[in-house]
């Protein structure tokens, strides 16, 4: 996406171009504030440089394309639920780059007649989402307790709220929003807001476990009344720099023109996400899809444990992003952001 002759080669040299799915990105809202360059030059300029190619290249009279847009559009002062007409306000690089793509979509559509989508796309998850993102990091953290192999782990805010659906069901958007007669502008999303709290309570109960919170603000912790074990702290370490608090979709409008309708509920999306985990902490695979890869750090995959530290769940050695500068450690870096459907 950074190399528009690249780009041109590529897509020049396949044939029969019927829709294209533009899902590639720096996914990472809370890693844009420390890669804002690369995080633009992907998302923003990597955008504007695929709808030129499919202009040079003469594809836009037939070809559909869909691009994946973000709820972290919103930002943190708008009203809930969000609808297509809600007015954008983000508030970190990754959401500014995103508003660029959104509108280069637009303009290319309005432009030249281009069948091109954007998909505002609320948080939407499955067993593949990086453990680096809140949502497979709260998964995987709990699988490894289940399973004996760790203690506690540590969050950030527990307060911020996400409406969080299944990446399935946005993967069946997506294909509808591109058998439209015309492109439009799409909310996806559950309808159902949540907080990361919850999503905690959630994600022990397929466990057996009822988590009871206690303390305020950093001094919080999740505690097992069971064992009286401390099993979740709060690590300001986490917060981001610029919060959305409460995010919430309204998909009226996908369920009025597309027909679409989320299957998944909350509780079940937890469910598999928890138990994949575990599947995957038994065979030693609870790293083998992460926004990071890290299997090559792992010898045997038979003895992945040996590389979470006791207690914190926190990866040994993980390698670092050269973006990222000498000294981050992947400790550092945790996740509300969704992108990206293709991790159904």
């Amino acid at each position: 996406m950074s190399d528009q002759g690249r780009l041109l080669q590529i897509m020049g040299n396949i044939q029969d171009i019927d829709e294209i799915y533009h899902l590639a990105a720096q996914s990472h809202a809370g890693m844009s504030f420390e890669t804002p360059i690369p995080t633009s030059d992907t998302n923003a300029l990597g955008t504007l440089r695929l709808f030129e190619a499919i202009r040079l290249l003469d594809l836009g009279k037939t070809a559909r394309i869909y691009n994946a847009a973000s709820s972290e559009l919103y930002g943190s002062k708008v009203p809930a639920p969000q609808t297509e007409e809600t007015p954008f306000h983000p508030v970190s690089p990754y959401s500014t780059a995103k508003l660029f793509q959104n509108w280069t979509t637009v303009n290319f559509r309005e432009a030249y007649g281009f069948h091109a989508s954007n998909a505002i796309l609320f948080n939407h998850e499955s067993p593949r989402r990086g453990t680096t993102f809140v949502t497979r990091k709260i998964t995987s953290q709990v699988a490894l307790i289940a399973c004996g192999q760790s203690e506690f782990f540590e969050l950030g805010n527990l307060n911020a709220v996400r409406d969080w659906g299944h990446s399935k069901d946005y993967v069946r958007g997506a294909y509808l929003m591109l058998q439209q007669p015309t492109g439009g502008n799409y909310v996806l999303a559950s309808g159902q807001a949540y907080s990361v709290r919850e999503f905690v309570e959630a994600a022990f109960r397929v466990i057996g476990v009822k988590i009871e919170w206690f303390g305020t603000g950093p001094n919080e912790v999740g505690i097992d009344p069971a064992t009286s074990n401390v099993r979740v702290r709060v690590n300001p370490e986490y917060y981001r720099k610029l919060e959305n608090e409460t995010l919430l979709g309204s998909a009226a409008k996908a369920k009025r023109i597309l027909g679409w309708q989320p299957e998944y509920t909350f509780d079940a999306l937890v469910e598999e996400m928890v138990l994949s985990d575990i599947a995957a902490v038994k065979t030693g695979r609870i790293f083998a899809h992460t926004y990071l890869d890290l299997d090559w750090l792992v010898s045997d995959v038979n003895n992945a444990s040996e590389y979470i530290e006791n207690g914190s769940g926190r990866v040994k050695n993980a390698p670092r992003r050269i973006e990222d500068g000498p000294g981050a450690p992947i400790s550092g870096i945790e996740d509300n952001g969704q992108d990206n459907a293709a991790t159904a």
